[in-house]
């Protein structure tokens, strides 16, 4: 087949009109460049970071806002100026404000954090937090497709996975984070840490709950360890609550509960102390 035979195939297969999606490429800019205004070194290298770095990254971060969005408003789904005239403003403000609780709360939250510098320039939870609080900002303001095209640059950079739909409040800190899973519909407390694989998310995928509290509450100061698992709308983790690892949740716990997963480890002598050759019978490919 000719390319232009197989050209007009093609098009003639498209379900959507690729004009009315967000720019992806600008999106990422607009990410990138919002978040080196906040943190300089959150998103690459940078040799200094006074006010006017700053504005250099503010108004970057603005054209790629404007270039983004322009196929949405050809197609009247949304404003860019009025949209970046709201967010470059009192928003932006507060966002940094939260990331900077998000960053300490990391900080102090892991032992092997040297420096809060370090947390900034390294940590991928806090990367997936900062595009997560900017991308719920846009979600509140039902500008379509494009707070989830950043929430997913966020998820392939770092392996974590959160919604811009779903409502976080201040000091958060993810450590480690590859694998986390937080859905639409979570309402997150304050002080809440999330340990790798940890999943919030609907006991249902259901197409007809789609406008329904589908995801778990997680009250204030709650720790959740490594794979657990978390489903369900109605389903409440009370306040000061930890969670243990691997632990399977549908239903509500009360404040102060300590839920744990009891599994059974067996251990036997082996028949043979050579290590080398007892490893290498069971991994003879090895």
């Amino acid at each position: 087949m000719e390319l232009a035979t197989l050209a007009q195939a093609l098009a003639a297969e498209r379900r959507v009109n690729c004009g009315a999606l967000p720019d992806r490429v600008q999106a990422e800019r607009f990410l990138d460049e919002t978040l080196r205004a906040i943190f300089p070194n959150i998103v690459g290298y940078a040799e200094s970071c006074t006010a006017e770095d700053a504005r250099c990254h503010l108004e970057a971060a603005s054209d790629a806002l404007h270039h983004a969005l322009r196929p949405l408003q050809r197609d009247g789904q949304a404003d860019p100026a009025a949209l970046a005239a709201q967010f470059f403003d009192a928003p932006l403000v507060r966002i940094a404000r939260l990331l900077w609780l998000d960053a300490q709360a990391i900080y102090e939250g892991d032992p092997a954090a040297r420096s809060l510098e370090e947390v900034i320039a390294t940590y991928p939870g806090l990367c997936a937090i900062a595009a997560h609080r900017i991308a719920h900002w846009f979600f509140e303001r039902q500008v379509p497709i494009f707070p989830r095209m950043l929430s997913e640059i966020a998820h392939q950079r770092t392996g974590i996975d959160i919604h811009p739909g779903a409502k976080i409040g201040h000091s958060f800190c993810i450590d480690h984070g590859t694998g986390v899973v937080i859905g639409e519909t979570t309402v997150i407390g304050n002080r809440v840490k999330l340990y790798q694989g940890v999943t919030l998310g609907a006991l249902s995928v259901s197409k007809a709950l789609a406008r329904s509290k589908r995801h778990p509450t997680i009250e204030d100061d709650v720790v959740i360890y490594a794979n657990a698992t978390i489903l369900g709308g109605e389903t409440v983790i009370g306040h000061h609550s930890i969670i243990g690892g691997n632990v399977w949740l549908t239903e509500s716990v009360p404040p102060y509960s300590v839920v744990y997963h009891r599994a059974e480890v067996q251990v036997k002598p082996r028949e043979d102390a050579d290590t080398d050759e007892a490893f290498l019978r069971w991994y003879p490919s090895i």
